[in-house]
């Protein structure tokens, strides 16, 4: 018995002894495991086990509390406590009294963590045949060093800044060093006119250019300098300096009293450090098209920026950080900004900066070569471009030549992708496609199926579901929620989520009138469709006379005043007809003067020939047609709606208020005639 007991003690001490050396291990490391479950906890916005439907209706019931706790996962100098300010609607302030750095999230953030040898940027120019990797240490130090240039300059904080560049990585350090120092770009896309350039240089009041010597496009050069130089003839407001990158093969022509070369600018500049900045302050303005053809300069507010796109890379697209992502957009558009340059910076991932196209560069197999070559996960690009590479290569000829292995999902946005492109691709690929929508006005997705959080079956022709933060709704003309299926505007309820647009730059009172004041206490999308029985989002059209051409939105307004200082033209009218490859394609109707006997022909050219030098190829018009008269209302409103429907064959209604039913007939003849209806 004696023994026995001893036996027991030993046993038990023995028995203490392990436990206690389990739980001293348990506690060395306990501060590791805290932190690592604290970052998930707080990177998908709850806890690790919660589903969409959970972490949606907290993100939307207990809205402060859902972006408090992913707040948590930014650096902040110092954080804030004030979460959402609604004390002036629709004027709303996230993270008010947050002190923050876009650049030093982007990229110090990430080398103070230990991870400054990884690459952040992949750089691949089939046009040029140029291949260039850099990690966030370089980065960072190139940034910092052309953000000194900058500063001596004379560019302060709050000053404006306009990068009018090809896709080339000083494009994506210049746009960092201006949010290094806290200067706001404004990124104008290469593509657009001199006319269309000056106009962003006068709202913005820009005080410097960053610009290159050239961009290049299959088959022909486009040098920048030329269109910088009429810009600046047109603007009213005159930049101090422009800092142009000399190509190596097309460099421009210089003007000693306002250009100076990027190297140039570098000379004893010294490198800069971040500036801290307010939460509520600006990190660009990015102008988009205005149902006025005036430019509307959507602004992004510093905070609430960095920590919804952050959050985004996870939550919605599924990425880790030793993964390679790639959006095959231009950074003079919104998904640009977004997914080339800030969202897989802030995540620190690493992100790939294409020059080339999806065809003829050299061929319609580019994109397979790149995300072979990279090993890229996810690809972001537009329905257009999926569409012509299909048309290049229906059978995926190209496709079979590449290890594509390490590819997982494709996601669409831009423009509404049509069922057969998608089934396309998911026989060639054996990948998920995703569909889902958002605006520049929001910058990032208002729908989508967050793969990161729990995925849903593909339904052919939907966005998906509406994403954590918006609290979605489809409106009547009255205001009022209509049921499952049924058509109507879709809205968001206010306020909208963080990293959204917070005004218009400099035009509050137009930012509350084209928006938020058509419904009260909604944010207007300008887009209809319906919400179906399973919650998904069904996006069938543009309410406003915006028409989007592969992915761009344009304004038919703005190409009707082209196309009005036409000396032989009395009036015109603009609609977006549809088209396989880019979506949406512009057409003009052109009524000319009286007793005008110049060949039509001649007229119809010399018109789609102004609408390319003043709004820019862009746009792709190439279809104007001479007609007798326009539709119009008694109220002499012309009915582009109805004529559109006509052009696409669509079923129709006479409008009850037209002056003359017999337009319709001329009109639809006429475009029988010129190949535009084919019945």
């Amino acid at each position: 018995m004696k023994g026995t007991i001893i036996k027991n003690k030993v046993t038990v001490k023995r028995f203490f002894y392990q436990k206690s050396l389990v739980l001293l291990v348990f506690l060395f490391f306990f501060g590791d495991i805290y932190e690592i479950l604290h970052f998930k906890l707080t990177f998908r916005g709850g806890d690790l086990n919660q589903k969409y439907k959970d972490i949606y209706q907290k993100s939307i019931n207990s809205k402060e509390e859902f972006w408090k706790n992913i707040s948590d996962d930014v650096f902040w100098y110092k954080k804030p406590t004030k979460i959402l300010n609604s004390q002036n609607p629709p004027f709303y302030k996230w993270f008010e009294d947050g002190i923050t750095n876009t650049c030093y999230n982007a990229l110090d953030f990430h080398i103070d963590n230990g991870r400054g040898d990884k690459l952040a940027i992949i750089y691949d120019s089939p046009i040029t045949g140029e291949q260039k990797k850099i990690t966030y240490n370089e980065l960072r130090n190139e940034v910092a060093l052309f953000a000194g240039a900058l500063k001596k300059q004379g560019i302060l904080k709050g000053d404006r800044v306009i990068i009018y560049m090809p896709m080339i990585p000083q494009a994506v350090i210049a746009m960092l060093a201006c949010g290094r120092i806290g200067a706001v770009h404004s990124v104008v896309f290469g593509g657009f006119a001199a006319n269309e350039l000056a106009s962003r240089i006068d709202d913005s009041k820009a005080k410097l250019i960053v610009t290159a010597s050239c961009g290049y496009e299959p088959g022909r050069t486009v040098h920048y300098k030329p269109l910088v130089n009429k810009a600046l003839e047109l603007a009213s407001h005159k930049p101090n300096k422009c800092i142009i990158f000399q190509r190596k093969k097309d460099r421009a022509e210089l003007n000693p009293a306002i250009d100076i070369t990027w190297e140039e600018s570098l000379k004893d500049a010294e490198p800069a450090h971040c500036e801290k900045m307010n939460a509520n302050e600006y990190a660009y303005i990015l102008y988009t098209s205005g149902t006025t053809g005036l430019p509307k300069g959507i602004v992004r507010d510093i905070g609430g920026h960095i920590v919804a796109l952050k959050w985004t890379m996870k939550n919605i697209y599924n990425i880790e950080q030793d993964d390679v992502w790639w959006s095959a957009s231009d950074i003079g558009w919104i998904v640009g900004h977004s997914y080339i340059v800030y969202a897989p910076l802030f995540y620190g991932c690493t992100t790939v900066l294409f020059e080339g196209k999806p065809v003829g560069t050299p061929d319609a197999g580019v994109f397979w070569r790149v995300i072979s070559e990279h090993k890229i996960k996810s690809l972001f690009t537009a329905p257009t471009a999926i569409r012509a590479i299909k048309k290049e290569d229906p059978n995926g000829e190209f496709f079979k030549k590449y290890d594509l292995s390490k590819f997982e999902k494709l996601f669409l946005a831009g423009e509404r992708a049509d069922p057969d492109t998608i089934k396309w691709f998911e026989r060639l690929s054996n990948s998920p496609v995703i569909d889902h929508w958002w605006q520049t006005e929001t910058s990032w997705a208002i729908t989508s199926d967050c793969t990161g959080i729990e995925s849903f079956p593909v339904k052919y022709g939907s966005a998906f579901k509406p994403v954590p933060g918006y609290d979605l709704k489809v409106l009547n003309s009255e205001g009022k929620e209509v049921g499952p299926g049924k058509m109507g505007d879709i809205v968001v309820k206010l306020p909208l989520p963080p990293g959204t647009f917070p005004t218009l730059w400099g035009a509050d009172k137009r930012y509350k009138e084209n928006y938020m004041s058509t419904y009260p206490g909604y944010y207007l999308t300008y887009d209809a469709g319906h919400i179906d029985e399973d919650g998904y989002v069904w996006i069938m059209s543009r309410t406003d006379d915006i028409i989007n051409v592969a992915g761009h939105r344009l304004s038919t307004g703005a190409i009707e005043e082209v196309l009005a200082e036409h000396k032989d033209v009395a009036e015109c009218a603009v609609l977006g007809i549809a088209d396989k490859l880019k979506g949406q394609i512009p057409i003009g109707l052109l009524a000319l003067k009286a007793g005008v006997t110049k060949d039509r022909k001649a007229i119809a050219d010399e018109c789609i020939k102004m609408v390319r030098e003043k709004v820019g190829p862009v746009a792709a018009f190439k279809i104007a047609v001479i007609v007798k008269r326009l539709p119009k209302t008694r109220s002499g409103k012309i009915l582009r709606g109805t004529v559109r429907k006509i052009a696409d064959n669509e079923p129709y209604k006479m409008p009850a208020t037209i002056d003359d039913p017999a337009i319709l007939d001329e009109i639809k003849a006429d475009l029988i005639e010129n190949k535009i209806l084919k019945l």
